[in-house]
């Protein structure tokens, strides 16, 4: 293990945990120029890469310029610092079960900054909306447990907010199947109604298909539910082709009707299997009706130690305010791996923010790509 980058490590999930602002707006591009010369020397699939495109650390003089990764090379490269024997675990991509996953290698210590970024990125923006004390909180998972889906970073983060706040592992409603995920509907009714009866604030995790399948089949019983006040609903996209795609604010609606959850309680979070850090999106919440209109606008933003620019798909240039590109993220949570990975996903600039707008044409579907709103 190089000893650099797991002091790297060590100091940036402390300053994680923390909760300190030492990854602000100054210091963001120090840690960030401190980064990508250890990770040009411990990585080697990446090395090439930079020297192919003659962005050596030399010639590398500010953050922006930093070499990006497309997300789609993780399919064919071993993109990472760790030797064979010092990976522990991987996150495979979430698309079809025709496309080639792609491949995030962790260890221990790249997990440990994994999960405090996942956690200081998750508490804020939903738990910090919650208006009942954690210990009260029904928590309620659409996916299959940690056992059964062993290379999914979205069913890890699941599990370390179910450690976090002390739920019971049977809190997990999915399950594999020869289709996929599949969701075990008695067990996610029951839970439900047992939130409703004893009138206990619920939160329920999930991907926009396990919403889609759990609306479906309260539609087809003819069952609407009321969730106790303070109930929240995270949804992180994705229908890789698992079940009817819909409308952001159609899906919304629908979550609303059945499951009684108003729309500023239902949040929206942006992450993919090659990264570290996830966005949140602002919602609704805080605004007052008058001025959301239908569609209240979900603008996502990354936390302090991640940077996101909406580029160009022609020039590699970030666009302006208000206009649409591509969307490029530098999580510097990515230690052992890349900390600059260029997506295929579409957005517009908003601030220091954006707004999904989808995938890219010609691109395949990402199982951790957000519906356009």
């Amino acid at each position: 293990m190089n000893t650099e980058l797991s002091s790297f490590a060590a100091r940036l999930r402390a300053m994680i945990s923390n909760r300190q602002p030492a990854t602000g707006n100054r210091q963001f591009p120090e840690l960030a120029l401190e980064l990508f010369p250890l990770q040009f020397k411990c990585n080697p699939a990446y090395r090439k890469i930079c020297e192919a495109r003659r962005l050596t650390p030399q010639a590398v003089g500010h953050w922006t310029e930093i070499p990006a990764v497309p997300a789609g090379a993780f399919k064919e490269l071993e993109l990472t610092s760790l030797t064979p024997d010092g990976r522990t675990a991987v996150f495979h991509s979430s698309g079809t079960t025709e496309q080639k996953p792609s491949r995030h290698f962790h260890s221990a210590e790249s997990l440990a900054v994994y999960e405090a970024s996942l956690w200081e990125c998750f508490r804020p923006h939903v738990l910090g909306n919650l208006k009942s004390q954690i210990s009260n909180l029904k928590l309620l998972c659409l996916t299959p447990p940690p056992d059964q889906a062993p290379h999914s970073s979205l069913v890890h983060m699941f599990e370390i907010i179910r450690r976090n706040i002390s739920a019971p592992e049977h809190c997990f409603a999915g399950r594999n199947s020869a289709n996929g995920w599949d969701l075990d509907f008695d067990a996610a009714l029951g839970a439900m109604k047992s939130s409703i009866a004893n009138r206990q604030s619920s939160i329920l995790l999930g991907t926009a298909f396990s919403f889609v399948h759990l609306l479906d089949h309260l539609a087809e019983n003819n069952l609407r539910l009321q969730l106790p006040p303070g109930s929240l609903v995270m949804e992180t996209g994705g229908y890789k082709n698992r079940s009817r795609a819909m409308p952001k604010a159609e899906l919304h609606a629908l979550i609303t009707e059945r499951l009684g959850v108003p729309p500023e309680s239902i949040i929206c979070e942006y992450g993919m299997s090659e990264l570290s850090s996830q966005a949140y999106d602002t919602g609704a919440r805080g605004l007052g009706r008058e001025a959301l209109g239908d569609n209240p606008p979900r603008r996502f933003h990354f936390p302090p130690w991640s940077r996101v620019q909406i580029v160009s798909p022609e020039t590699g240039r970030e666009v302006a305010d208000g206009e649409a590109g591509l969307i490029r993220v530098f999580d510097l949570a990515n230690v052992f791996s890349v900390a600059a990975i260029q997506t295929e996903d579409l957005g517009i600039r908003r601030g220091d923010g954006f707004e999904l707008v989808g995938r890219a044409q010609l691109a395949e579907p990402r199982g951790c790509s957000l519906m356009t709103a």
